[in-house]
């Protein structure tokens, strides 16, 4: 048989098959046999699309976000700090100030002082055991330890050290530390690189300070006849400068005035020489009181009786005993102290007395002088 005939009766049957199924059966209604199958696949799939709703929120489509705030950053090498802790410290001061030297004081060669710093303990440890030691440069014949008192925490301390400046000329300087009880050293902040404070000097030799040559002068003073004088117990005032006792048994006291005011204020007086050139006695005048004639220094105006001094004084400023005392011009350094003293005054005065005013012998025992001088050596600058 040929494959014609063959092919032709199969699509035959295949049409009636066909036919027959597409045919009505009977009264029930004509339906879609697929369409339970599609609905239910409908039903699947709606029930999975609401459930990876759930699960997975809707997002709005990428278009609608907003664009990036801050753009990608570009990683350096910049090394960055550390970053700051509240960590306290333990061991921790400050250098505050100078109290004593100066940086740059000048001392001389060998001159001896006491360098001071001001340090305050910024650390929250108590400084107790602690020291200060030299650390480095120039000691300065300083000890090589001290010990410090205890300090707290805020609390100031200043730090002595006693210094000797070297010998020869020129800037120096000594760097100092703290060092705690366990030996440590401790930085100190304001303070030389962090960990230190220091002292520097200049030494330098002092300048010579020219000095002058006084001059020195002599000058003799007489004494001033318009002034001179004595006044006697019983109040009489007589111009002659005598002194004794009279034939009636008055005391006499002489008072001698001599012109000051030719000598500088500002001079001083090295040496004084009494010198007694014309004077004679009566009687036994060195028989009075205890035998001793003796100088006080007493300014008067005009004589009058209240100049007249009663008893026996002290602070005399020279005595004489004889007639051969009284003949010898003597250097008399309390008289130069007196007339020191009343530089600035026109007039330098004394009153010359025995301490016993009269030996009631009925006798006039007086020395009476003519020109009494005073030899005043000085020097002025």
């Amino acid at each position: 048989m040929s494959k014609r005939s063959i092919v032709l009766p199969f699509f035959l049957v295949v049409s009636l098959v066909l036919t027959a199924c597409n045919m009505p059966t009977g009264p029930r209604p004509t339906e879609d046999p697929n369409a339970a199958f599609t609905a239910a696949a409908q039903t699947v799939e709606a029930q999975l699309t609401q459930a990876a709703a759930l699960a997975s929120p809707t997002q709005p489509p990428l278009a609608t976000l907003p664009p990036p705030t801050q753009a990608i950053v570009t990683p350096t090498f910049t090394v960055k700090p550390p970053t700051p802790t509240n960590t306290p410290i333990c061991d921790l001061g400050q250098f505050i100030k100078d109290i004593s030297v100066p940086d740059g004081a000048v001392f001389a060669p060998g001159a001896a002082f006491t360098k001071t710093w001001r340090i305050k303990n910024i650390g929250v440890c108590e400084w107790s055991g602690y020291s200060l030691v030299f650390d480095s440069g120039d000691a300065m014949s300083g000890d090589a330890s001290k010990a410090i008192g205890s300090v707290l925490y805020g609390q100031e301390v200043d730090l002595s050290i006693d210094l000797k400046a070297p010998s020869t000329e020129g800037t120096y300087r000594g760097y100092w530390r703290i060092r705690n009880a366990s030996g440590v050293l401790i930085p100190i902040a304001n303070g030389y690189q962090g960990r230190s404070f220091y002292v520097e000097i200049k030494v330098a030799n002092p300048t010579a300070t020219p000095t002058s040559t006084p001059t020195v002068s002599t000058v003799t003073l007489t004494t001033l006849d318009a002034e001179d004088g004595h006044v006697r117990s019983d109040g009489t005032v007589n111009p002659n400068p005598n002194v004794g006792d009279v034939d009636t048994n008055e005391g006499a006291q002489a008072f001698l005035s001599f012109d000051i005011s030719g000598i500088p204020a500002g001079a001083t007086i090295t040496k004084v020489q009494v010198k007694f050139d014309d004077y004679d006695t009566l009687g036994t005048p060195f028989s009075l009181g205890d035998g001793c004639l003796r100088a006080y220094s007493q300014s008067f105006g005009t004589l009058d009786a209240a100049d007249y001094f009663s008893g026996a004084p002290s602070g005399a400023l020279v005595r004489w005993c004889s007639t051969a005392e009284l003949s010898s011009a003597s250097e008399e350094p309390d008289v130069a102290s007196a007339i020191q003293n009343a530089l600035g005054d026109s007039r330098f005065q004394l009153r010359l007395q025995f301490n016993g005013s009269t030996n009631s012998d009925g006798i006039a025992d007086m020395v009476r002088f003519g020109a009494v001088k005073l030899i005043v050596t000085y020097s002025t600058p």
